[in-house]
């Protein structure tokens, strides 16, 4: 690996040979960053470079692009630790949030996900009332099944899908409910819009498949996140280590599961979780694992944020790239 490959990219940039040539950017940069600010988010959305839009896959109707940007270091789900969690809610601002999609959309990819919440309607209707166009795939709250009017409510904002929580339908799943969440995925489909359903554990899109439920794509999580403690310890031989578990022979179950549906699959945590993120060599190889195993009518999602590097424009380098190659 390179020295560079672990730096972000703003560490990669030449420094001024002179400290005059040092004031001189920097006073241009400044001044140039305080014009930027005063304009409105719809002027400052329309000078920036706007890249052709990515590859795309078929949702019903809908092109998706197939690199989706994902909610969770928007909102705090670091799937590490609170004061990591409270790291990423403080950085994300309302109108960094926006800033952030502008800039995904000036990147090509056309579709943001996230879980339904008040802060992330409020968050999507500023974005569209600055003239946002992505498309919107909703993820339910783990307590849909004694909320079920949600559905609704969260229909009226006119998500291009909906899927119920992973943890809620392996929670039903494991307390044998399958009618119960067969009857979510109706309500959702009488509101309308695309039916998602999100796993963690392969053998829940097995049933799906199986008892043909009306699903039109799975988001599918590459780690089974959910899986019962007594598992864990079964696998691992009694003791648990601390936190969430990540086991590298989970994803070629979850890729054999997804190889096998004709449904769209949008597979995410490809990167466990910002667990492979160690140099931009390993971010590539995640990407290519995963463009490798999955069928290309399958779209990834991913979180991305922008304080420490270019996030967004790296990621969409990336699938552009392999996607060009593949064909």
């Amino acid at each position: 690996m390179k020295p560079e490959d672990s730096l972000p990219q703003s560490e990669c940039v030449s420094a001024p040979t002179t400290r005059r040539e040092f004031l001189q950017q920097a006073a241009g940069l400044a001044a140039g960053a305080a014009v930027l600010s005063e304009l409105p988010q719809q002027a400052r959305a329309a000078i920036t470079p706007v890249a052709s839009q990515l590859p795309t896959i078929k949702l019903g109707p809908h092109e998706v692009t197939r690199l989706i940007i994902g909610g969770n270091p928007i909102y705090g789900y670091s799937h590490f630790n609170n004061i990591l969690s409270q790291y990423q809610t403080t950085w994300h601002t309302p109108e960094r949030v926006v800033e952030l999609i502008q800039n995904a959309e000036a990147k090509g990819i056309n579709t943001w996900q996230n879980s339904y919440a008040e802060r992330t309607l409020a968050d999507l209707d500023r974005y569209r009332d600055a003239g946002g166009q992505m498309h919107w795939l909703c993820l339910g709250k783990p307590d849909w099944d004694e909320n079920p009017h949600f559905i609704d409510d969260a229909a009226k904002r006119k998500p291009i899908g909906i899927a119920p929580h992973g943890s809620l339908g392996e929670r039903l799943y494991r307390q044998n409910k399958p009618g119960v969440l067969s009857d979510l995925l109706k309500r959702i489909r009488d509101t309308g819009v695309l039916v998602g359903l999100s796993a963690h554990n392969p053998a829940l899109i097995e049933l799906a498949e199986e008892k043909g439920w009306g699903v039109d794509y799975y988001m599918c999580c590459l780690y089974y996140l959910t899986r019962p403690r007594e598992e864990f310890q079964k696998l691992l031989g009694g003791e648990l280590p601390l936190g969430e578990m990540y086991l590298p022979s989970d994803p070629p179950r979850m890729f054999k599961v997804i190889q096998a549906t004709r449904k769209p699959c949008l597979a995410y945590k490809i990167l466990a979780a910002g667990r492979r993120i160690e140099s931009r060599a390993q971010v590539r190889q995640c990407f290519e694992t995963a463009f490798s195993n999955i069928k290309p009518t399958d779209a990834v999602i991913v979180g991305m944020y922008q304080q420490l590097g270019d996030q967004v424009g790296e990621n969409a380098a990336i699938v552009r790239e392999i996607c060009s190659r593949r064909g």
